[in-house]
């Protein structure tokens, strides 16, 4: 079973950050004048209230069928549904390996339930004669626009650095198609070959800002402890990681030609984790098994620094979390003091069963409480992107870029957002409007930039060609430079 790294192995907890700010220096600006003030350095090391701990009575999903074990999910909260997908195994899923299983549930707490209302799908399996050939494990799910995509765990079979992470694409979440022509996106960088001869996988992804982060366990990596663990990360503009490739290293996010480069820095020591940004704490958070529970350690946005110190969601765990997260891989929004809580959630795998492979997944969470969301206009504009919400005039208002898109439609507003709720915040008031996307509004793609809607003149980029269809727009072919001649709006996506 290519993902399941022993539980026996020993997970350390990051130690708690204690990054000192540099004091601002004074002094006035050329020939005597004033700079303006300077804004405060960001605290470090804030210790985050807790509360509300809950845990599910008992198994939320699991296979039915010959399924003997349940382990690596991704849990997304999507149009009111709680999707899942994790790593099983169907004998009725060929080609012999770990299979993909797939199910959906209104509640977090189950039961989950394959999309015809039965047993959980099997809806991704091994491509015979690809790297994936035998095992397809650790789904991570995000969704961008109309386009679900999802980084995975591929194994041709049980050898040696097998491992490496694919890609593939979906329309809904359940039929598959492999993306970068069934070749593995990511492999092991062979920096070091240690006695863990797993190789690279375990991804996680998120989208923010245009980019695509993918965090994942490679055994060779330089940066990786003597037992393999360790996580790693890269991103790039495109799902697939082509082209514009970053890798985290000491020194922050470097370019690179391609996925393939010396990791050195590993960002907590451990295997089987799930990452995911938070507005409302303006960090990323990274869960990750630990003695007592999952660990969530959070690093600012360029994982410079820790801002906050480490919370932990108690309770018994046999293998890594599934944090439950927004389609584009953020944290959703409190259901209660949108200001003030972040939930946090998470399903895992509890018990090592009969087959010798985690299974039994169970809920856990808890509030973090005093994020100070809606502390300044700064703090409301990343607490608040990519979420839309009902306008004053029977319309959606599109959070993005710290300003309003009013949308005629709902389902087009979905499509672009990451998160829709039912009522307003009116904490959002204080946004200007930028742009409206009425119906049948007109919309480009260009060959080497994309698709984009065209608002009052200026450009506004689209993650897909999905809104049109569920706009009523037709697509009009444009040159790159035709694209580059339209003043430029901002990205209304991620």
């Amino acid at each position: 079973m290519v993902a399941f790294l022993s539980a026996g192995a020993v997970l350390m907890a990051c130690s708690d950050g204690n990054v000192q700010s540099q004091a601002d220096g004074k002094g006035g600006g050329i020939g005597g004048a004033q700079q303006p003030p300077k804004e405060k350095p960001r605290p470090m090391d804030v210790e985050l209230a807790t509360s509300d701990p809950r845990a599910s009575g008992g198994v939320v999903g699991a296979g039915d069928q010959d399924a003997v074990y349940n382990y690596s999910p991704t849990v997304m909260r999507d149009g009111g549904k709680l999707k899942m997908w994790w790593c099983s195994q169907y004998g009725s899923a060929q080609p012999p390996g770990d299979d993909v299983l797939y199910a959906q549930s209104p509640s977090i707490d189950g039961p989950f339930k394959g999309p015809s209302g039965g047993g959980p799908a099997a809806v991704f399996s091994g491509a015979p004669g690809g790297f994936d050939g035998m095992h397809t494990c650790d789904p991570s799910v995000i969704k961008v626009g109309s386009t679900y995509y999802m980084y995975y765990t591929g194994a041709a079979g049980d050898h040696a650095l097998g491992n490496s992470i694919g890609l593939a694409t979906s329309p809904d979440g359940v039929t598959w198609t492999r993306a970068a022509g069934g070749q593995p996106i990511i492999g092991p960088a062979h920096d070091v070959h240690r006695a863990n001869v797993y190789g690279a996988g375990q991804p996680s992804a998120v989208y923010l800002d245009g980019w695509f982060y993918v965090l994942f366990t490679d055994t060779t990596a330089k940066g990786a402890g003597w037992n393999g663990a360790g996580q790693f990360l890269l991103r790039a503009k495109d799902a697939a990681f082509t082209q514009g490739v970053e890798t985290l290293g000491e020194q922050g996010f470097v370019a690179k030609p391609s996925t393939i480069s010396p990791r050195t820095r590993s960002l907590v020591d451990g295997f089987s984790t799930d990452l995911m940004w938070v507005g409302a704490l303006d960090a990323f958070v990274i869960a990750h098994e630990t003695d007592t529970g999952t660990t969530l350690t959070f690093w600012t946005k360029d994982f410079t620094a820790r801002p906050y110190r480490p919370a932990i969601i108690p309770g018994a765990w046999k293998e890594g979390p599934g944090l439950v997260r927004r389609p584009d891989g953020h944290a959703p929004l409190s259901s209660g003091d949108v200001c003030d809580r972040v939930p946090f959630d998470v399903v895992r795998a509890t018990i090592v069963g009969g087959a010798g492979a985690p299974t039994d997944l169970k809920h856990f969470g808890l509030d973090v409480r005093g994020s100070g969301a809606c502390d300044g206009d700064a703090r409301i504009r990343t607490s608040f992107e990519g979420v839309a919400m009902p306008s004053p005039q029977r319309t959606i208002d599109l959070v993005a870029d710290g300003a309003l898109v009013r949308v005629d439609r709902r389902s087009v507003a979905a499509a672009l957002a990451g998160e829709v709720l039912d009522q307003r915040l009116k904490v959002v008031d204080r946004f200007p409007q930028a742009a409206r996307l009425s119906a049948g509004a007109k919309m480009v793609r260009a060959p080497g930039r994309g698709y984009g809607v065209v608002l009052d003149g200026k450009l506004y980029v689209l993650p897909d060609a999905g809104a049109a269809g569920l706009n009523d727009s037709t697509v009009e072919e444009i040159s790159d430079q035709a694209w580059d001649g339209f003043p430029a709006g901002f990205p209304l996506a991620g």
